[in-house]
């Protein structure tokens, strides 16, 4: 069969990752000298592979003088876009190199503070046991799933209903009201005065307060004024040094409740809206390494314990 090369979709050429690395390296020093230095190359080698690349591509990528060279608009567009293809060749080498023959990758996305508090506890171990099936863990508030992220489990708080997701429920949200145990001092505890009380807030969820007394059947006034943040790693600190009481899920602050080193300022723990849950694309059912992952977080809730009833908290 025939080749049509005048037709761009039959027939592309690509410019080598060499005149690449050249345009990128020349690009960042905005010099041929430098880039030279860098690429441990001749100058005349540098501004030739540029020079061909601007020929391929039939438009300038540099305005070029006696003393300096810069960007030309279309060039620094096209600088964007190659150094995040070199850095995309650069991980998937490096991915590829430091991983055995029989070894498969499992790329996991979660909230930062459920990662850090919840997730990496309960993935502990997991490693060991399955040496064949390396993790790739990222902190991210969203979104979790895209070409580019291409991750293969979620770990979501939510409805459980997400469009061409499998999603399977692990655990409802208790939020409790936490704060520094010297913070309560001088203090009138009860829930429907909130006078010289600090409420920190999280931003994504800023009717959190209302909800926590509304479920108390507890009436509040006007505007809860205090600190935002955007995760609740935040908050947590935010308690810990002071600065007031903090409403967080119960399961991201049990081991400062068991030490002592936060209290609950009101004896309630509110029920959230969404419960967390451990998601895959559809595409993925039948994927061993994660349904190995979910028997494993499967066998740690049902075998860490989750007795809120020892911390004494009304739900």
């Amino acid at each position: 069969m025939k080749t049509d090369t005048n037709n761009p979709l039959t027939f592309r050429k690509y410019p080598s990752t060499t005149a690449l690395q050249c345009f990128e390296t020349a690009a960042r020093h905005l010099s041929f000298t430098n880039a030279a230095q860098e690429m441990h190359m001749t100058q005349s080698a540098i501004s030739k592979q540029v020079a061909q690349l601007e020929e391929m591509l039939n438009i300038a990528l540099f305005y070029r003088t006696p003393q300096r060279i810069s960007l030309t608009p279309a060039g620094k567009a096209y600088y964007l876009e190659v150094l995040s293809i070199l850095k995309h060749i650069e991980v998937a080498t490096t991915n590829l190199m430091s991983h055995s023959d029989n070894t498969e990758v499992l790329k996991i996305v979660s909230y930062p503070t459920l990662c850090s508090r919840w997730l990496l506890p309960a993935l502990s171990g997991f490693s060991q046991t399955y040496p064949l099936i390396n993790l790739d863990i990222r902190e991210q508030a969203g979104p979790f799933f895209s070409e580019d992220q291409n991750a293969d489990v979620a770990f979501l708080y939510g409805d459980g209903i997400w469009a061409g997701m499998e999603a399977i429920k692990l655990f409802d949200e208790y939020s409790v009201a936490v704060c520094q145990p010297e913070y309560l001092q001088n203090k009138n505890l009860n829930a429907g005065t909130m006078d010289n009380f600090t409420l920190l807030q999280l931003s994504s969820r800023p009717s959190a307060w209302y909800e926590y007394f509304k479920q108390q059947d507890i009436s509040m006034d006007g505007t809860f004024v205090g600190p935002r943040f955007d995760t609740f790693h935040a908050c947590i600190a935010a308690a810990l040094l002071g600065y007031g009481v903090a409403l967080v899920p119960l399961r991201l602050v049990e081991p400062e409740l068991q030490t002592g080193s936060l209290v609950m300022a009101w004896d309630y723990a509110a029920k959230g809206r969404g419960a967390y849950y451990f998601c895959y694309p559809l595409s993925l059912g039948r994927s061993h390494k994660v349904k190995v992952l979910q028997e494993w977080i499967t066998h740690y809730l049902k075998t860490s314990d989750h007795d809120k009833k020892e911390l004494k908290i009304t739900f």
